[in-house]
């Protein structure tokens, strides 16, 4: 007989090492999706115990239950609705009273709880000592397991805690008594609710009566069909009032706290005197008052030269498989089929491609970004930058949280504009979903970074860094003139945020992040940029104008081609007001990827047609020696790129000149460039090519980062959104490109 499966949720503070005990429980088997109806992340894994299947639900991190941001919403409706057979609250000892306040709301709805005290070795190490069975006792029979889930540390017995919790047979009997005033009209509440079929089979009648009393706007609105009940939680409101003097809310969480203290009394001790610990003594340097900043921007200096000098060798490697056998491969197939010169063909060879294929290329380049985040993120430093960065910040009316969805922005604008909902005040969400595209999303990298590698060479690090700290710059100016206008009357919010303890990067960890977030660019590349690139191909090989037919027409007598003419003398000033570059930044639109596999397929088709020459195809076995031969090559110049980091961080210093590594002997040799690569080079100077990146850092949003502000913030917002962006774009680059050419840099 088949055993049923279970399912169980993992809920806790954020930075408590929840997603790190989700890993270790789980191993390899996950699925990240989203929420129903919701663009938070949900994350989902799989676990056998005793046999039985288990199903575990990582929960967002909230500090609470209580409806102030998305993410606790979806918690509180997870578990109240789903009604899982057990709960993990994952709880960091060393700030144990503060997580101790979302496991009493756990209690109160009364789901099974046991209780993952994490990080219990850092604990140790700062001297403190909990005693897990006294724990145990005054919180009724909770499980409490000691945890350290970056070593899987306590797992095995978590697994057992969580098989005999889920027996019907187990009670758990924990209860917080309230000021006798708020528990009389919480019993009458609870009366009135089970008297109520409907509501007392889907809510916890006394959670539920809490609720009401808290005056939960969340929970007042789902219950607008029941009037009375509505009218005595608030006469039972303002009769709790008159009597202490205090608001319900506040006796809740007072007797909560009351409870909190009770139960760690005789199961926690602290040592008289703070332990120093190594975290502290890195925050005294890593965000101090002067150097914070300087350090941060370091970081960041490191992980764009990672990001476009240590990860171009194997992207050449790509490159040079895509465009030579494969291109190679499915030449021969197409001719075995008999279709070498038919409409078929040129989809292939000049659409599908030279479009996806200018795409991936930069999937080293994107693992590189990620890795380097990825290892910035899990080490705790990341926190520390939006601390650091708190004072920036408050010069455009925002704290150092609204740092957070910028910091994501450098991956990805869309989760960025909706990471915007962990911000209380609305006025805040706005202004900071407003200056997320400024922060530079991966997506855009593949630009810089052709554009980069065909002008300057392996000084390309140095232009990506800059149109980074443009787009930081712009944002801060930006929301330095709406604080002055739109927002000039918003009052300054507090910034509260816990830091986590530093700790060495767990690779399994870094590289399962890096590969979700670089195997989801993939899937658009084989999804949206598929269908993106057969379109712009399909509207190059329709003829608007001259004598050419169907797949045989010149480009510039195309649909795409007349579409982009007309738009292009808009971007005279800014030094590219051709209908190429026009046509790329239309398609731009769609997704920025996009870019590159439009100019991939403008450029490199034109310059295939121009000096297209019989060569002889190489054979199987020849392509196979190239593969092997140039990974090898590849693998050594990444070694070699990696070290060189040093000196080229170093020679910013004026006067100072250290020779950088050549392993292979080849630094005085002609650069091997793309076929891209070096069609850009005769169509634009370097100066019209940085008023190209320019605009590319600042100009609208890709459609599915519009489609996300418009449900977030409105059409009107939308509008305004596209409006400045394009608008702040176009000026930059003028800027850049008139400015450059006044001082002399237009040659």
């Amino acid at each position: 007989m088949a055993v049923s499966s279970m399912k169980i949720a993992l809920a806790g503070n954020p930075n408590v090492g929840k997603s790190t005990l989700f890993n270790a429980l789980t191993g390899s088997k996950q699925h990240v999706g989203n929420w129903p109806g919701k663009t938070v992340e949900k994350k989902e894994g799989q676990l056998y115990i005793a046999g039985q299947e288990v199903i575990v639900v990582d929960l967002p991190g909230t500090y609470s239950l209580t409806a102030y941001s998305i993410e606790e919403v979806i918690s509180r409706d997870f578990i109240v609705h789903e009604r899982p057979g057990v709960v993990v609250a994952v709880v960091d000892a060393v700030n144990l009273e503060r997580n101790l306040y979302l496991v009493t709301q756990l209690l109160e709805l009364q789901v099974p709880v046991v209780i993952a005290l994490n990080m219990s070795d850092i604990a140790q190490s700062r001297g403190f000592h909990i005693d897990t069975g006294k724990l145990s006792v005054q919180l009724g029979g909770v499980p409490v397991i000691k945890t350290i889930g970056t070593r899987g540390v306590g797992v095995d017995a978590l697994k057992t805690a969580i098989q005999q919790l889920a027996s019907p047979t187990v009670k758990q009997a924990a209860s917080i008594d309230y000021d006798p005033n708020l528990e009389r009209e919480i019993q009458q509440l609870e009366a009135t609710i089970q008297a109520i079929p409907a509501l007392a089979g889907q809510y916890v009648p006394r959670w539920l009566a809490i609720k009401l009393l808290e005056e939960d706007e969340d929970i007042v609105a789902r219950l607008s069909a029941y009037p009375a009940l509505l009218t005595q939680a608030t006469e039972a409101a303002g009769r709790i009032e008159a009597a202490t003097d205090d608001d319900a809310e506040t006796l809740i969480t007072d007797g909560r706290y009351g409870f909190i203290n009770t139960v760690i009394s005789g199961a926690l001790y602290r040592p008289q005197v703070a332990v120093e610990t190594r975290s502290d003594k890195l925050d005294r340097i890593l965000t101090h008052k002067y150097y914070g900043v300087p350090i941060f921007l370091l970081m960041m200096w490191v992980v764009f030269q990672m990001t476009a000098n240590v990860s171009a060798p194997m992207l050449d490697w790509v490159d040079g498989i895509i465009s030579g056998p494969i291109t190679h491969w499915v030449t021969a197939l197409l001719g075995l089929l008999g279709l070498e010169s038919t409409w078929v063909s040129s989809l292939l060879l000049d659409g599908v491609i030279p479009g996806v294929g200018g795409v991936l290329v930069f999937v080293p380049v994107l693992t590189t970004l990620y890795l380097a985040i990825g290892a910035l993120e899990d080490s705790g430093y990341m926190a520390r930058a939006a601390f650091v960065m708190d004072r920036v910040m408050r010069a455009m009316g925002l704290h150092g949280k609204s740092f957070l969805p910028m910091l994501v922005g450098f991956g990805c604008t869309v989760p960025a504009v909706y990471a915007t909902r962990t911000l209380e005040n609305e006025s805040d969400r706005k202004l900071t979903g407003f200056l997320v595209t400024f922060m530079s999303c991966g997506a855009r990298l593949p630009v810089y970074l052709v554009i980069g590698a065909a002008f300057f060479g392996a000084r390309s690090g140095n232009l990506i860094f800059g149109l980074y700290i443009l787009g930081i710059a712009i944002a801060l100016l930006t929301g330095w003139g709406l604080k002055r206008t739109v927002y000039r009357n918003k009052p300054p919010q507090p910034f509260v945020m816990e830091l986590p303890p530093y700790r060495a990067p767990r690779l399994r960890d870094v590289w399962r992040q890096t590969w979700e977030r670089t195997s989801e660019f993939v899937r658009k590349a084989g999804t949206i940029i598929l269908f993106s690139t057969m379109v712009i191909w399909l509207l190059m090989a329709i003829p608007a104008r001259g004598e050419g037919e169907f797949n045989d027409v010149a480009p510039e007598n195309s649909v795409f081609g007349v579409v982009s003419q007309v738009a292009a003398p808009i971007f005279e000033p800014a030094g590219f007001g051709d209908w190429q570059a026009t046509g790329s930044l239309i398609t731009g639109f769609v997704a920025k990827e996009v870019i590159i596999g439009s100019l991939s397929q403008i450029y490199v088709g034109e310059a295939e047609t121009v000096d297209a020459v019989d060569e002889p195809m190489p054979t199987l076995t020849e392509d196979a020696a190239f593969i092997g031969s140039s990974f090898v090559d590849a693998a050594v110049l990444t070694v070699q790129e990696v070290v060189n980091i040093v000196p080229r961080t170093l020679n910013l210093v004026p006067f100072v000149q250290i020779p950088e590594a050549d392993f292979l002997g080849i630094a005085g040799d002609e650069a091997d460039t793309t076929a891209l690569e070096a069609a850009l080079t005769q169509a634009y100077t370097p100066l019209a090519a940085v008023a190209f990146s320019v605009f590319i850092l600042l100009y609208t949003p890709c459609m599915a980062t519009v489609a996300a502000m418009r449900q977030e913030f409105g059409r009107q917002f939308v509008f305004y959104q596209i409006a400045y962006t394009f608008g702040i774009a176009w000026l930059a680059a003028v800027v850049v490109f008139q400015g450059g050419t006044l001082l002399g840099f237009g040659g």
